[in-house]
């Protein structure tokens, strides 16, 4: 079944570029503020009008078309501020496609990075100064980062801005390289045009309501797909200022981000669910008593399940903030369509529906009428103009009705245009076609859900889907469970996910442990509230246990949990365990040791099966 949302959006527009829209912006507003970055949430520590930012960008620019070819790409390694801004304009002014990457810490194990720079082929890499002095001593490490070319941009001479020549590009044109997460596996390189960023910015702009007097509030990564296009680019499509601040600002002390969005007026800002859940679970009386809320309009969610429970606490928390439930802005997208592909009206309440959840794993939807043995789902708005949205059966490849779950397939002008040097991936997830009607082509996004009415419902995730006895099962549901099971559980931080044991699936937790608790902890306690919780909740008996120490679990940068690479740190054995817990111990190791050993050989078969794809 499809969805669509009507409106008189028009896709004409005045620009075919971005940079035709920076320039539009520089030439008639040139003295306006576009970006402020705030140090903790609260000192400004920078500036940039749209005036500014056009000269810093080109004087980037001139530099990069001394160094590097048209098209070549560059890896953009900043810490979040406006440096980043100013070289990823300055990349698409030379049409040079810029490839975002978050800075590696120290200490870290740059494999994300690497297995970037392999696909991307960057030929340079800009920083700032300071980031590549301390860069540089892992180049020891790291002979593919000290092979590359080099650019520092917060020493680039403005001076240079009139150098810069203008190159010829189009709608058409290739923007940038956006990786994907890798939460479900090897990060992806979503190639962006300018013609994909115009058409999802419309979308955003017309669907949130924005206009000139907007306000915006963002913390998130600038690397990752809802901290770029939805808090950079948008307010410069929109005409409308910008306050930034840094993620881990945010992440030590929740309370900045409803400050800052308190002090600017802030109309629009928002994050990941856990974002929220953080920020009610953190703020102080006196904080509360601090903050006015009234002015936030649109405080989306997405990038991971929007759960009915953290709306509910978080506008009940708020209230006395001038926050309103109706500013809860749930919306579904993906880096492979841009941003987003739906969303609702900002005026209305977010539409949550309770159903059955034994019917739920057979992928029927039916109302339930009870709390028992239900699960509440939030409606993520319907598709946007333009865009197209079908759930598919994903074995037929036909079309399934309403109320029916299958995969997400999404067709329209914000689809990108593949995936980087990985054609074989390309081919099979970007051009799918509908096997009853040949319709076509559509993106396959690999997620389940299921439209009621036009509202489109979000299930989970194809490949993290828990299959123990004929009945799918959603991690996110198990690991909800086991975090409210016992007040030593950290939330938004346990992983859910199936070993084969005996030729049969097998339930496995892994769960963070609260600081606070790690010298008092009663093992047996919290082990066996688990068991006890899941087994009541999911009718399911777990085979392994593993706590492990706070702020361990992997994560991707925006926060989403990894369960992959969680499943290949249980099997190899190197999660940072507190204590584990197994039905049977004694066989544990020995199935450990060789179920990793199957898995890689399996992996290197693949990758002599599919050299091109890797």
């Amino acid at each position: 079944m499809t969805a669509r949302l009507d409106s008189s959006l028009n896709l004409g527009g005045k620009w075919s570029t971005f940079t035709d829209l920076l320039t539009y912006r520089a030439q008639n507003q040139p003295n306006r503020t576009a970006y402020t970055f705030l140090h903790r949430g609260e000192i400004v520590v920078g500036k940039l009008t749209y005036q500014e930012l056009d000269r810093q960008a080109k004087a980037i620019a001139a530099s990069l078309q001394e160094l590097v070819n048209r098209g070549d790409r560059a890896l953009l390694i900043y810490p979040p501020g406006l440096e980043f801004i100013a070289a990823f304009f300055g990349c698409l002014y030379a049409s040079v496609v810029a490839v975002p990457a978050y800075p590696p810490r120290r200490n870290q194990k740059m494999t994300r990075l690497h297995a970037i720079l392999e696909n991307s082929q960057a030929t340079i890499a800009l920083t700032t100064t300071e980031l590549l002095e301390g860069i540089e001593r892992q180049f020891a490490q790291s002979p593919e980062l000290a092979a590359m070319q080099w650019l520092t941009t917060d020493n680039v001479a403005r001076s240079l801005a009139t150098t810069w020549q203008q190159p010829t590009a189009s709608s058409k044109t290739l923007a940038f390289l956006q990786y994907t997460s890798g939460s479900t596996g090897t990060p992806k390189g979503v190639m962006v045009s300018h013609g994909n960023l115009l058409h999802n910015s419309k979308l955003i702009h017309q669907y949130f309501g924005h206009n000139s007097d907007s306000q915006g509030v963002i913390w998130l990564p600038p690397y990752h797909d809802m901290g770029l296009i939805g808090g950079v680019l948008q307010p410069l499509y929109g005409g409308f200022p910008v306050a930034l601040m840094s993620p881990i600002d945010f992440l030590q002390q929740p309370f900045r981000w409803l400050q800052a969005i308190s002090h600017y007026r802030a109309t629009t800002s928002g994050g990941p669910n856990f974002a929220y859940d953080l920020a009610a679970s953190k703020i102080t009386p006196e904080q509360l008593a601090s903050l006015d809320l009234s002015s936030w309009e649109v405080a989306f969610t997405g990038a991971e399940p929007v759960r009915a429970e953290t709306i509910e606490r978080f506008a009940a928390t708020f209230k006395p903030c001038g926050f309103r439930k109706e500013a809860f802005y749930p919306c579904y997208g993906m880096a492979e369509t841009t941003l987003i592909v739906s969303g609702g009206l900002k005026t209305s309440a977010p539409l949550v529906r309770k159903v059955v959840s034994e019917a739920l794993e057979q992928n029927r939807v039916v109302p339930a009428r009870s709390k028992n043995g239900s699960r509440q789902l939030v409606g993520c708005g319907q598709s946007l103009t333009n865009l197209n949205v079908t759930i598919v059966d994903a074995k037929t490849l036909t079309v399934l009705p309403d109320n029916q779950v299958g995969e997400i397939w999404v067709s329209g002008p914000s689809v990108a245009k593949g995936y980087w040097n990985r054609p074989e991936e390309t081919q099979m997830n970007f051009n799918a076609y509908l096997a009853d009607t040949g319709a076509g082509p559509f993106l396959r996004t690999g997620d389940l859900g299921f439209l009621a009415e036009g509202e489109l419902f979000i299930t989970g995730r194809i490949k993290d889907a828990i299959i123990i006895r004929g009945q799918n099962h959603y991690p996110q549901d198990i690991e909800l469970t086991v975090e409210n099971s016992h007040p030593a559980l950290r939330s938004n931080c346990g992983a859910a996910f199936a070993v084969e044991v005996n030729g049969a699936e097998r339930l496995v937790i892994v769960q963070e442990i609260k600081r606070s608790y790690l010298r008092k902890l009663n093992v047996k306690e919290v082990v066996e509230s688990i068991r006890r919780a899941v087994t009541a909740e999911h009718n399911l008996q777990v085979y392994a246990t593993v706590l492990v120490k706070t702020e361990s679990i992997p994560k991707t940068s925006s926060g989403k949990i990894q369960r992959h690479a969680c499943r290949n740190a249980f099997l190899a054995g190197t999660l940072n365990v507190v204590e584990d817990w197994s039905e049977n111990p004694k066989n544990k190791v020995k199935f450990l040791q060789l179920q990793a050993d199957v898995e890689s050989v399996l992996e290197k078969l693949q990758a002599v099966k599919q050299p091109s794809s890797q």
